[in-house]
């Protein structure tokens, strides 16, 4: 029974140690989210400000508040 008791809290022992050595990776994990998540945000922006999208939000826009109810 005792042996069964140490391997036990062996098997936690190393378990724990194992998560504390991934802490480090989910602030980083996290960063690369953050700056591919910017980088969307910074395409997206300049395809909705240039001129021919613009033009066609802008008729969409129109068509729905002109529409008949």
């Amino acid at each position: 029974m005792c042996k069964a008791v140490r391997a036990r809290l062996r098997a936690l022992v190393c378990r724990a140690r194992a998560a504390r050595r991934d802490a480090g990776m989910v602030t980083s994990e996290y960063a690369m989210g953050i700056v591919a998540a910017v980088g969307f945000a910074v395409l997206l922006h300049k395809v909705v400000t240039s001129g021919e999208v613009t033009a066609q939000l802008q008729a969409i826009v129109k068509r729905a508040l002109s529409a008949g109810m």
